[in-house]
């Protein structure tokens, strides 16, 4: 049975929520988990880490490292689609330093609360976090030059309005560096449900071509995905032989389909 907007919403909200807290209770998510995730393991450097607290790291649920490719400048406005538990943030205000802001967006209390005590420990003072849903953010028109997010647009049921808000706050001539998830072709149903699973995107992953008609309707234009880790069968066997499916029969299904990527795309100069 297909599950309503409202309900996918309510399972990435619980989902984030218990990862904020199995942080806080000492326990790790994902990337900093003992074992190494084939999707979040090994996204940040040493000079990365060493600026942010351990806690932070622990709390991300991300497939890609947004910071380091999406060419900030000193001074510029960012704002982080999901930010977690604010490891992509505390990076980006470092890069945008004291004249610059970065805003941390997400619709999870109990991350937030744990973002707000990492920016706490980093010493970071220009990053805000606020409340708030990617389909209806809580800042005005042409506001931001930059938006990142990682692996966060895939888990909303409303695609077309998320990108539709990114494209309103962005100023003319601003720019997406996001990381999502994204499928290259088309895959079984099944497949794709458990894969998805798998990778932890509730609401589904777009086509890669989707995504760029996305992007497009909504305004933008230098649209470009680029591929950073593509997960092949391997990856998953162990989930999807839990889940009843034979993972060497399924293998051309699901080899190369499922990728992280970078998406990029700019706001013309001259939009309003």
């Amino acid at each position: 049975m297909q599950q309503s907007k409202e309900e996918l919403k309510q399972a990435v909200r619980s989902k984030y929520r218990e990862a904020a807290l199995r942080v806080v209770q000492g326990e790790a998510s994902c990337c900093g988990g003992p074992a190494k995730h084939p999707i979040c393991s090994d996204l940040y450097g040493p000079s990365e880490l060493g600026h942010v607290p351990p806690e932070a790291l622990q709390a991300s649920l991300g497939c890609g490292n947004p910071t380091a490719l999406a060419e900030l400048e000193p001074g510029e406005v960012v704002l982080d689609l999901g930010c977690g538990g604010g490891i992509d943030v505390l990076l980006a205000a470092q890069r945008v330093g004291p004249a610059g802001k970065v805003y941390g967006l997400d619709v999870t209390e109990e991350m937030l609360q744990l973002a707000r005590r990492n920016q706490r420990k980093a010493g970071v003072t220009n990053a805000e976090f606020i409340r708030g849903e990617m389909e209806r953010i809580p800042l005005p028109d042409g506001s931001v030059d930059v938006i990142i997010s990682n692996c966060v647009v895939n888990l909303s049921p409303d695609k077309d309005r998320v990108l539709r808000e990114a494209f309103r706050v962005l100023k003319p001539g601003g720019r997406l560096a996001i990381f999502d998830v994204v499928v290259r072709g088309e895959a079984p149903e099944e497949i794709r449900r458990n894969m998805e699973l798998w990778i932890g995107c509730l609401a589904g992953a777009l086509e890669e071509s989707e995504y760029r008609r996305k992007l497009a309707a909504a305004g933008f234009d230098q649209i470009e995905l680029v591929p950073t880790r593509v997960f092949r069968v391997e990856d998953a066997r162990e989930f999807l032989s839990a889940a009843g499916l034979e993972s060497e029969a399924i293998a051309a299904e699901v080899n190369d389909r499922f990728l992280s990527a970078l998406v990029r795309a700019r706001k013309p100069a001259g939009a309003g």
